[in-house]
């Protein structure tokens, strides 16, 4: 089988999920699925869920909101409180996968990136109330709302053309992960990084739907085990790498600033409000749905 990676492969999201769950799935299916990895350079980021819904490529590994044009409801994972066993008992995984499944995508994994998830990287600190008033700031189209709640104007693109356009000053800041910025060399680009961290981050790994239902029983139950077992990993791996990069970020130079407390005490609220927002504009009955099951378990606002 064939994966599309929507980040780089030598990045820590491929390295640290993609790779190793190829490498188990191998092993807990004998090699009877053996996988290869292609990213970015085989398929723009944001284009690459058309190729696996016609099965040029059996699996993709993103972040939902890379395909938020076709579809949000993945991306209101990242407004679910990250608890690996509960999104699963409580339902919320198999009804993400059942809206997928209409788009001819099955649902693998949806493993977070530790507790926490974003932080903002900045030209400039922050010295006023809203944070962002006047400058440009990249993000995903889950970002856009606080973004403008924070007084800025969001700007979509791809992690790989964000040093460009902070070197050149098309934007004048980034959110992103707790993990990548050093990867991307951010330090060199933009000297802050914000507090306080908000959110959390739900990458994503799908296959192509025919191709799922192409896998003897034996061998859907294996990769499934698999998908469990990385979602539980990933999070206490993820805090612990999060962690070491703002210790090498700050020996790289980067010096922390701050929202005023007037921002900061509302960026939680802002951030899942906002994810809902895209997520019920795009996809509103499924998103609504998803939603109501989420509150029902105590998951989110």
């Amino acid at each position: 089988m064939k994966m599309v990676s929507g980040f780089p492969l030598n990045f820590t999201y491929t390295e640290e999920i993609a790779k190793p769950f190829i490498a188990k799935v191998k092993t807990a299916t004998a090699g009877r699925v053996s996988i290869a990895l292609s990213g970015p350079d085989a398929v723009p980021t944001f284009e690459q869920f058309q190729p696996v819904q016609a099965g040029v490529f059996q699996l993709l590994f993103t972040h939902p909101a890379y395909h938020s044009g076709t579809t949000a409801v993945g991306l209101a994972i990242d407004a679910i409180a990250v608890d690996p066993e509960k999104r699963r008992t409580a339902g919320i995984i198999d009804y993400i996968d059942a809206h997928y499944r209409k788009h001819g995508l099955k649902l693998i994994a949806a493993p977070a990136t530790g507790s926490k998830g974003f932080r903002y990287f900045l030209r400039e600190p922050i010295t006023k109330s809203p944070g962002f008033e006047g400058r440009k700031v990249r993000g995903t189209v889950s970002y856009h709302p606080m973004i403008r709640a924070l007084g800025g104007a969001p700007v979509n693109m791809a992690g790989g053309e964000i040093y460009t356009a902070l070197q050149k000053g098309v934007i004048d800041g980034a959110a992103w992960g707790l993990t990548g910025a050093k990867d991307f060399k951010w330090y060199e680009v933009a000297k802050y990084y914000v507090d306080p961290v908000f959110g959390q981050v739900g990458v994503m790994i799908f296959m192509n739907l025919q191709a799922w239902n192409g896998l003897s029983k034996e061998d859907r139950a294996a990769i499934e085990a698999e998908a469990r077992k990385l979602e539980i990993a990933s999070l206490a791996r993820y805090d612990e790498l999060a962690k070491r990069e703002l210790e090498d970020l700050k020996k790289l130079g980067m010096i922390q600033t701050a929202f005023l407390p007037q921002d900061a005490s509302r960026l939680e609220a802002l951030w899942e409000e906002g994810v809902w927002q895209v997520a019920v504009d795009k996809s509103k009955v499924d998103a609504e749905g998803l939603r109501a099951l989420a509150r029902k378990a105590g998951m989110t606002r």
